[in-house]
């Protein structure tokens, strides 16, 4: 090995190595029953960095997690975790997420993730409002407490 390749190295890989000890894991829940809301993820918002992880736990069985058409960025594989089956999803592309319980988004069963400093846009408006009306309304509040 030259020289200039293991000093680039003795540098570079303590950085990588430090960026992947600083993302953060945050917790989300699927439960039958959250406060006075029943059908819930809990928290229903998260704000997250880019490289961050999100851990979906089925906490109440009978839940899945999967993305809402129109609310993943560009280019992102959409989240589809399986029925009582937890899932650990990290968020590298910036954007705002939709997330939903397929069986149960028409109660309201909804979250949203919004990695770094993303703005909610447009788009995310409009697959909001095609949502089931107890789902979307749930979802303009977290829009709204997005800054959206």
């Amino acid at each position: 090995m030259n020289k200039a390749f293991q000093a680039a190295a003795a540098v570079l890989i303590p950085l990588l190595l430090a960026a992947h000890a600083n993302a953060a894991e945050v917790r989300i829940e699927t439960l039958n029953k959250s406060g006075n809301q029943r059908f819930a993820y809990a928290p229903e918002l998260v704000r997250i960095e880019p490289g961050d992880t999100v851990m979906f736990v089925p906490t109440d069985k009978g839940h899945n997690t999967v993305s809402i058409d129109g609310m993943v960025p560009n280019r992102v594989e959409p989240i589809n975790i399986g029925f009582n089956k937890a899932g650990a999803v990290t968020f590298d592309r910036p954007g705002v997420y939709g997330i939903k319980c397929t069986p149960h988004v028409g109660l309201g069963m909804v979250a949203l993730v919004v990695v770094g400093d993303s703005a909610v846009d447009d788009e995310a408006r409009a697959a909001a409002a095609k949502l089931p009306p107890k789902a979307r309304q749930r979802m303009v509040t977290l829009l709204e407490q997005a800054g959206g």
